[in-house]
């Protein structure tokens, strides 16, 4: 019956954030708008959206959802991109190893978005 995440939403409320938010995921992190109507657009990641509305203020704070994690095929290359553009990457590339089973290897970093969103760029290795 599930088959996927289809959206994640965020809200903005002012035209700043609007603008912060385009930046930050077309120009930066070259996605692209699929969709834009009166009150929103829709973001494509490749394997779901990220659905942003302009009708109301977002609330910075963490909640049960703690952060979205965007794949990528070069964790060190869009942290070099995010900090040239002024964001605060606060948990630097780095590799892990998950103690799992099978153990799970990875490379991930941390930087908070235009609306105060945690994001993790994330690869297997």
């Amino acid at each position: 019956m599930i088959k996927g995440i289809h959206h994640i939403s965020m809200k903005c409320g002012t035209a700043e954030e609007l603008t912060n938010v385009r930046k930050f995921y077309i120009d930066i992190l070259g996605l692209k708008i699929i969709r834009e109507w009166a009150e929103g657009m829709m973001i494509d990641t490749g394997n779901g959206l990220l659905e942003i509305f302009t009708n109301a203020d977002g609330t910075h704070c963490l909640g049960a959802i703690r952060h979205m994690a965007l794949l990528t095929d070069d964790v060190d290359e869009i942290t070099v991109k995010v900090k040239a553009a002024g964001y605060d990457v606060f948990i630097e590339p780095n590799d892990k190893v998950i103690a799992s089973n099978p153990p799970y290897p990875i490379r991930m970093a941390f930087c908070y978005g235009p609306l105060g969103e945690q994001v993790e760029f994330f690869m297997e290795r």
